[in-house]
C-alpha cells in the first residue's frame, strides 16, 4: 500500500509537467492495486484528490489516456465513487475520447462512461444530450471485428435505448443497419442475446421498427426461427422465443406491418399462417399475435378472410379449448375480434360458426380471455339481427354477461359485458331477448351502464333500455323502479355536461315509461317538466323538438 500512496503522490505531482513514462508507471501501480483491492484502493484515490488531475489526462493528444479511462472505469465500480467522478468534471473529455481512433481508448472510454452512468437515467440522458449515440453508431461500424469494442457498444446501446429520448437520436442514425449486419454474422447465443437486449427496446419506436424491416431484420428471424423450431435446448428454445417476439413487435407500427402484410403476399405473412398447426405454444402465440396485428386494417381483414384464415383460427381454439394455454386464447380471440371488424366480413364469420367456438370459451375463469370473448362476440352481432337473436335467447351466455357485469376488479370485462348486453338488445330488437335479458337480472346492469363516464356507453345503455321498454315494459318495470332509473334519467336531463344524445335519448325513454303506471307515478313526482321546458332552448335542433314532445306528454300523463 505505501507503493500505492507513493504512486498516487508522485502521479499528482508529474500529472501537470511530468513526463509520460512517470505517470504511465504510476498508472501501472495504480491498476494493479484496483486488481488486489478495488474498493480500499477507489478510497484512496478518492482522499488523494487525484480524480482533478484527470481530465487534463483525457487529452486526445495525451499516450496515456487509455490507461486513465482504464483507472476510472474501474474505481467507478464502486458507486460510491460516481458522484465524484461526475462532479470532477470526467464525463466531458471522456465523451470527446469517443472520437478517438485507437480501440484500446476507446473501449476503455465506453467502459468508464459506462460504469460512471451506470443505473442513473439522469447522466445517460445527459449522455444522450452530448451526442454519443450517432458516435457509437458510428464506432460499431468501424469496429464491427473487435468483438470488446462491439460488446461495449451494445452495453451502451442497452442502457440508453432505455431512455425515451434516445429513440429519435438512434432512428436518425443507421443503427438498424448495422445491428442487422452484426446480427448476421453471429453464430453464439450469448452474442445474439446481446443483439436482442438491444433490438427489443429499440423496436418499439415506430420509425426503427420500419428501419429493421428495410434492413432485413425479418429473415433473420424468420431463418432463426426455422433452424430452432424442432429443437429441444434451452438456448433454441430461447432464441424462438426472442425471434417470434421480436417479430411481433415490429408488426405494431402501422408502416411496418403493411409492408411485411404485401397485400397477402409477405414472407412473414405467409410463414405465421404455417405456424398455427404447428404443436409448438411460442409459435401458435406469435402466429396467432401476427394476424391479430395483420388485422388492424379493414383491407388486410377483409383478404385474410376471404383466403381461409378463420378455418385455421378456430382450429387453433379448438385444441386449446380444454385445459389449453391462455396465451394461445387470449391471442387467437383478439386475431378473431380484429376480423370481425369491417361489415363485409360478419356474416361470413357468423356462417363459419365463429359465435359457436368462442361460446365454448364462456366457462374461461381468466379475465383477458374473457375480454377477447365479450369483443369478439359484440363486434359480430354489430347489425346481424339473426346472430343477436339467437345469442341473446342463450341463457348461459346472458346470464354469464350478467356475473361480469358484476365484475369490479376486472373494469374491462365489466365494460364489455354491459355493452353485449346492451348489443344483444339493440341489434335483435327481440321481445324474447329481451325477456331472457330482464329474467336473468340484467337490467339493473344497463342502468348503471347509462351513468358511465363514457358517452358512448351511456348511449347504448340508453337505447337498450328503451327498447326495453318499448317491447316489455310490463315484464322490466320493477327492475327499472329498484333500479332507480327515473332518479337516474332526471339527473342525466339536468346535468349541463350531458351529451345532446344523451339528453335525447333520456327524453325518449320518459315518454316510453310512461306507459307505466308505476314508473309514471314516480316521474310525475319529480320536477321533469322544469327541467324539460328549458331544454326546449337547447342549442340541438333535436334535442329542443324531443323536449316539445316530451313536455306535451308529461303535461297530457299530468
Amino acid at each position: 500500500m505505501d507503493n500505492l500512496n507513493d504512486a498516487l503522490q508522485k502521479l499528482k505531482l508529474t500529472a501537470a509537467d511530468g513526463t509520460s513514462d512517470s505517470i504511465e508507471g504510476c498508472l501501472d501501480c495504480l491498476l494493479q492495486a484496483l486488481a488486489q483491492n478495488n474498493a480500499e484502493t477507489s478510497v484512496k484515490v478518492q482522499e488523494s484528490g487525484i480524480l482533478q488531475v484527470f481530465p487534463r489526462l483525457l487529452s486526445p493528444h495525451c499516450s496515456c489516456a487509455a490507461k486513465v479511462a482504464n483507472v476510472i472505469a474501474e474505481i467507478a465500480k464502486n458507486e460510491f465513487m460516481r458522484n465524484p467522478c461526475v462532479d470532477t468534471a470526467l464525463i466531458p473529455p471522456l465523451v470527446q475520447l469517443l472520437n478517438n481512433r485507437d480501440q484500446e481508448v476507446l473501449l476503455q472510454t465506453g467502459r468508464a462512461l459506462g460504469n460512471i452512468c451506470y443505473d442513473s437515467h439522469t447522466l445517460q440522458a445527459q449522455l444522450i444530450n452530448m451526442g454519443v449515440i450517432p458516435t457509437l453508431v458510428q464506432l460499431l461500424g468501424i469496429h464491427s471485428q473487435h468483438i470488446a469494442l462491439t460488446e461495449m457498444c451494445l452495453v451502451a446501446f442497452g442502457n440508453l435505448a432505455e431512455i425515451e429520448s434516445s429513440k429519435e437520436q438512434f432512428a436518425s442514425t443507421k443503427v438498424a443497419d448495422e445491428l442487422v449486419k452484426l446480427f448476421k454474422k453471429q453464430t453464439e447465443h450469448e452474442k445474439k442475446e446481446m443483439i436482442f437486449e438491444v433490438l427489443a427496446p429499440l423496436a418499439e419506436h415506430d420509425v426503427i421498427k420500419l428501419q429493421l424491416v428495410d434492413a432485413g431484420l425479418v429473415d433473420c428471424l424468420l431463418e432463426l426461427v426455422q433452424e430452432t423450431v424442432d429443437s429441444d435446448k434451452e438456448d433454441d428454445i430461447s432464441e424462438l422465443k426472442t425471434a417470434s417476439d421480436l417479430m411481433v413487435l415490429l408488426l405494431l407500427g402501422d408502416e411496418s406491418m403493411q409492408k411485411l402484410f404485401d397485400a397477402g403476399k409477405g414472407s412473414v405473412f405467409q410463414k405465421v399462417l404455417s405456424w398455427l398447426p404447428l404443436n409448438n405454444y411460442q409459435l401458435q402465440l406469435a402466429g396467432a399475435l401476427a394476424i391479430a396485428n395483420f388485422a388492424r386494417n379493414d383491407g388486410n381483414c377483409i383478404h385474410m378472410v376471404e383466403t381461409g384464415i378463420v378455418q385455421k383460427l378456430l382450429d387453433l381454439l379448438d385444441r386449446h379449448v380444454e385445459e389449453g394455454n391462455v396465451t394461445v386464447q387470449h391471442a387467437a380471440l383478439s386475431a378473431l375480434r380484429n376480423l370481425a371488424i369491417p361489415v363485409l366480413n360478419k356474416a361470413k364469420m357468423l356462417s363459419a360458426g365463429v359465435a359457436e367456438e368462442v361460446l365454448k370459451f364462456l366457462k374461461s375463469e381468466m379475465p383477458p380471455v374473457q375480454f377477447k370473448l365479450l369483443g369478439t362476440l359484440r363486434m359480430l352481432i354489430d347489425a346481424q339481427a339473426d346472430a343477436a337473436d339467437k345469442l341473446g335467447k342463450n341463457i348461459k351466455l346472458v346470464e354469464r354477461l350478467v356475473e361480469w357485469c358484476d365484475a369490479k376488479d376486472h373494469a374491462g370485462v365489466m365494460g364489455e359485458s354491459n355493452r353485449l348486453l346492451s348489443a344483444l338488445i339493440r341489434h335483435s330488437k327481440s321481445k324474447d331477448v329481451v325477456k331472457t335479458i330482464v329474467q336473468s337480472g340484467g337490467v339493473k346492469h344497463l342502468v348503471t351502464m347509462a351513468t358511465s363516464e363514457h358517452v358512448i356507453m351511456q348511449n347504448e345503455a340508453l337505447v337498450a333500455l328503451g327498447l326495453i321498454a318499448a317491447l316489455e315494459l310490463g315484464t322490466a318495470e320493477q327492475d327499472l323502479e329498484n333500479a332507480k332509473l327515473v332518479q337516474i334519467l332526471h339527473k342525466l336531463l339536468s346535468d349541463d355536461v350531458s351529451a345532446p344524445e344523451i339528453k335525447y335519448n333520456s327524453m325518449i325513454m320518459i315518454c316510453t315509461i310512461m306507459g307505466s303506471e308505476l314508473l309514471r307515478k314516480e316521474a310525475q313526482n319529480m320536477p321533469f317538466k322544469e327541467v324539460v321546458s328549458q331544454l326546449r332552448r337547447h342549442e340541438n335542433k333535436l334535442v329542443a323538438q324531443q323536449a316539445l314532445v316530451t313536455e306535451q306528454r308529461l303535461i297530457i300523463e299530468s
